[in-house]
């Protein structure tokens, strides 16, 4: 058996979210951007892959979406640097909520295709990325948006797209 010598001791970390809420006849009547935005006031809870990640909602308009994320030693990959999953994960939910920001009340949207392209290695202790999605299309069936992660500093350390396909519920 070999061992291996680390440095500090072992860490914990925990999390906590709400339950998603029943889609009771009130929720089934909002806009996917008076979702998002019931979400920033309290009022509805957030995503909990939010709490699992790291990372929060903290802006959405008509057609954008913000949200940041923090990196930290719980993200690393083998190599030493925040495992890409982070990055793609955080996009996603930027590029995914830009859309619903456009949808009307009782549509619903899914990922069927996302682009990432990341720029420059995030490390733990790399301050708060800031990621910012944008629609640029929205039709009966489907939609696209595109995202960019910015750090503090204005570098940028990816950006994606993503085509997602627009659920009308019954």
């Amino acid at each position: 058996m070999t061992t291996y010598e680390t440095k500090g001791a072992e860490r914990s970390r925990t999390h906590t979210w709400l339950p998603r809420p029943e889609l009771t006849p009130q929720i089934l009547g909002m806009s996917g951007l008076e979702i998002l935005q019931a979400s920033l006031k309290g009022e509805l809870p957030g995503a909990s892959i939010m709490s699992t990640m790291g990372f929060r909602l903290t802006d959405a308009g008509e057609g954008f979406t913000v949200f940041e994320g923090d990196p930290g030693d719980h993200l690393l990959n083998p190599m030493g640097t925040v495992h890409g999953g982070f990055l793609a994960t955080l996009l996603d939910s930027a590029l995914g909520s830009a859309v619903m920001t456009r949808l009307p009340a009782g549509t619903m949207y899914t990922t069927v295709q996302l682009g990432v392209h990341m720029i420059r290695p995030v490390l733990a202790d790399t301050p708060t990325l800031r990621c910012e999605g944008t629609t640029l299309h929205v039709g009966r069936t489907t939609a696209t948006a595109e995202a960019r992660i910015t750090g503090a500093d204005g570098k940028l350390y990816a950006h994606g797209t993503t085509t997602c396909a627009i659920l009308r519920m019954a």
